[in-house]
């Protein structure tokens, strides 16, 4: 067969990988530095046997001399054999210098040297201390200043942020959905649209997603809408059959929604939990035509069981979901939704529910919120039992949630109003002292919802009372609320008429066409001058005699009186001439 196709080797004698010895290489490059090394010492033996002969009594300074040479010219070779070509420009040619100027290059070098490292050390000193007032900053809690944004009269029960912190989409219990753009608002505080976009069905929760182009929609029915940025519609959710036993062979939900959020590493994949018993995973290519895949969390028993929350860790693994038993359930989401992969059935009292799931920054920890008045923080790796608890915080909605501070060090809730009470109050704890209370800001009513939002370093609250409060501080936050606070309000112009409709007809004739006037000021003057639209009042009847241009008024008194005749006599005068020559004389009487 070799002989046939032309081959020497063929089959098992292939050509073999070239082997090297690392032995021999190493030998090669010793001996290649030894000779280096030699020709450079004989040129400096030689160079100081020229020097001794020719100088004489000056043969200390020389010989310092040449051994500064040598070594500067060593170190001109490494550059040159290190760097670019230009380095070499900056080597010396010609004679050696002088003993004197010699030592006086010498303690110049030394004196830039020590400047250098004066001011190397005068950087490092202020970068450090510019990193702890860095580091100050970010410890410092952005709560200085504040601004009400007014929702309605209802509770707000939703809200999110884009990620770039611009626009804010807030949703609430009057099935109102305001967007609020802090680029373009004022001022005024006013949003620049309002929605319904579920009718007549409370908004549970509002999603931002991960590139923030779409909002995600959850109310109280059963279908999830997504919008775009200006809150158009562009898909919705299919809805199931709840005639169905099995709610994994249906298209979508059944019944009223909890919650909803984006997979914060595919922005075209988020996720919704139902009063059916169900988690469902959703893609926005699908048109909402059907789901990808269906989680159904169990009891102890390993009946149905409602999730009352769902989220997913930052890195996008793990899929939880709160459970109205108090369990939390976590499934993997590189695997089939089959299997829990951890769970804790006594998270929280049964019965109570659970209203919130966040995960820290570093994915190490979560931190839940029950309807049991507590707030508990959990390590992902020892899953068994909480790190820290905190009480007494009293909740009465349920869907008050809890975030992570930017640095991860604190941990942010709302707590509602206890009845006699008036206010309620936003709590910030440590996460690294026992979940211990280190901030509280009093609220004139109950705080369902907040964010913090970490690229603008700002606090957002929405409360029962229908406000939503945006606290910040101006030395460590920016952008956000501090855009429109700076800017004033556009006076309006108040316009005395409608401007009439302008009608193009180029075909029309001359006596049918319209004036085209491109200033408003010429038409301004024009109206000015006409009485009937400028409405000018009757000018008072001056002069005596008649009027030229009697009113109304003036043509009814003179109906009334009696004004003189062409010869200056009453109008009647005739009348009583008449009588008075047929008038009979006196003792005679007529028949």
């Amino acid at each position: 067969m070799a002989k046939i196709m032309g081959f020497k080797t063929f089959g098992a004698a292939a050509k073999k990988p070239r082997e090297f010895d690392f032995n021999a290489i190493f030998e090669h490059t010793r001996r290649t530095a030894q000779e280096r090394s030699k020709k450079v010492l004989d040129e400096r033996d030689a160079e100081y046997a020229m020097a001794t002969t020719s100088q004489g009594d000056d043969a200390e300074d020389v010989v310092r001399i040449i051994s500064k040479d040598f070594a500067k010219k060593a170190q001109n070779d490494s550059d040159a054999e290190s760097e670019s070509s230009d380095d070499d420009d900056e080597d010396e040619f010609g004679p050696t210098l002088p003993p004197s100027m010699v030592d006086q290059e010498a303690s110049d070098d030394e004196g830039k040297k020590a400047e250098k490292k004066g001011k190397e050390e005068d950087d490092f000193s202020s970068s450090s201390a510019e990193e702890d007032e860095a580091t100050i900053d970010l410890d410092r809690i952005p709560i200085t200043h504040e601004i009400d944004l007014v929702h309605g009269v209802k509770t707000v029960s939703a809200m999110c942020f884009d990620s770039h912190g611009t626009r804010l989409c807030t949703g609430s219990f009057d099935y109102q959905l305001y967007l609020w753009d802090f680029t373009g608002m004022n001022s005024s505080l006013q949003a620049f649209r309002t929605l319904e976009p579920c009718e007549s069905h409370q908004i549970r929760s509002l999603a931002y997603s991960l590139n923030g182009d779409s909002i995600l929609v959850c109310s109280g029915n059963s279908q999830a809408k997504v919008l775009d940025r200006d809150g158009y519609e562009i898909m919705e959710c299919v809805k199931g059959d709840m005639y169905l036993v099995d709610m994994s062979n249906t298209k979508g939900h059944c019944h009223m929604l909890h919650h909803g959020c984006w997979n914060p590493k595919d922005r075209e994949e988020f996720m919704t939990c139902s009063d059916d018993g169900t988690i469902r995973l959703w893609n926005i290519n699908d048109e909402g035509k059907r789901q990808r895949n269906v989680v159904k969390p169990r009891s102890t028993h390993g009946r149905r069981m409602i999730p009352t929350t769902c989220a997913y860790s930052r890195d996008g693994k793990w899929v939880v979901a709160g459970c109205e038993d108090g369990s939390i359930q976590l499934w993997d989401h590189n695997k089939k939704f089959v299997n829990i992969s951890m769970m804790n059935r006594n998270a929280h009292h049964n019965g109570t529910g659970i209203s919130s799931l966040t995960f820290s920054y570093d994915g190490l920890c979560m931190a839940s919120r029950g309807g049991d008045d507590t707030l508990k923080l959990w390590d992902l790796r020892q899953f068994k039992a909480p790190v820290a608890v905190a009480e007494d915080l009293f909740n009465r909605f349920p869907m008050t949630n809890c975030t992570f501070s930017p640095n991860d060090k604190l941990i942010l809730t709302g707590v509602s109003t206890k009845k006699g009470a008036d206010n309620g109050a936003l709590v910030f704890m440590d996460r690294h002292a026992g979940l211990k209370r280190v901030e509280e800001v009093a609220v004139p009513s109950s705080v369902v919802t907040c964010i913090w939002h970490p690229k603008i370093n700002q606090i957002v609250a929405g409360t029962g009372a229908g406000t939503i409060k945006v606290l910040y501080n101006p030395e460590v936050s920016c952008n956000g609320a501090m855009l429109c606070v700076s800017k004033m309000m556009r006076k309006k112009r108040t316009e005395e008429f409608i401007a009439k409709p302008i009608i193009i007809a180029p075909n029309a004739l001359p006596m049918y066409k319209d004036e085209r006037v491109r200033r408003l000021s010429t038409v301004r003057l024009r109206e000015r001058l006409d009485p009937q639209k400028s409405k000018r009042p009757e000018l008072p009847i001056t002069g005596a005699g008649k009027l030229n241009d009697p009113t109304a008024c003036c043509h009814i008194v003179l109906l009334l009186c009696r004004s003189a005749g062409p010869s200056g006599y009453p109008r009647r005068h005739p009348v009583f001439v008449h009588r008075e020559e047929h008038r009979p004389p006196e003792g005679r009487r007529l028949a």
